[in-house]
């Protein structure tokens, strides 16, 4: 059975694609088999993040609309042999989706993977409910700015009433420099906002 972690936070833009794609990378280094799938229908990015928006052939709209089996849109990494993508699509009509499909995807795929990471959508709408109802576990990523931090404790709170009980925290983006004059957030103000493990 494969860990099926969502990426997740409040708000666009803190790096939640970034982490997906390093994250995927290091674990399919250390020959963990690894999938990403790209649930931010419309917006895709981790086929462009990892190199391999080139390769995309079908995605996951053709998934979804049964034109192609899964294994067909499935993409392997260029550098490494361990780490595939299920990319997302450029033109979708997200009103028009059976959310079922995710479910569906994850479960012909949970048995050949070790992790299975979902790239989330940014805010708390039907694509990312459809996302969190899919995982194990969450990691939240944030940024040291209050409003990733409160948008963030929002997301949290959804987690746990969705009875995601593994929930931890990746801080982004933090400057050192700031911090020391005074110009930023600290992860202390992190912890205590959110009170979740620090995981990075």
């Amino acid at each position: 059975m494969s860990r099926v972690i969502v990426v997740t936070s409040g708000k666009g833009g803190v790096g939640k694609s970034s982490f997906c794609a390093n994250v995927g990378s290091a674990l399919a280094k250390i020959n963990q088999k690894v999938c990403l799938i790209d649930a931010d229908l419309g917006l895709k990015n981790l086929d462009v993040i990892l190199g391999i928006e080139n390769r995309v052939v079908y995605d996951i709209e053709d998934v979804i609309e049964g034109r192609v089996e899964l294994r067909q849109a499935l993409i392997r990494d260029k550098r490494c042999e361990c780490l595939y993508v299920l990319p997302a699509c450029k033109n979708i009509n997200v009103q028009k989706v059976d959310f079922t499909y995710l479910e569906r995807i994850i479960n012909e795929l949970n048995n050949e993977f070790d992790f299975i990471f979902i790239d989330c959508p940014a805010g708390i709408e039907r694509g990312f409910y459809n996302a969190i109802n899919n995982a194990n576990e969450a990691i939240v990523v944030v940024n040291l700015d209050i409003s990733s931090i409160r948008d963030a404790d929002k997301v949290v709170g959804i987690l746990n009433s969705q009875n995601i009980n593994i929930v931890s925290v990746v801080v982004n983006r933090v400057n050192n420099e700031e911090k020391d004059v005074n110009k930023s957030l600290t992860i202390d103000d992190v912890m205590d906002v959110l009170n979740i493990p620090l995981l990075g």
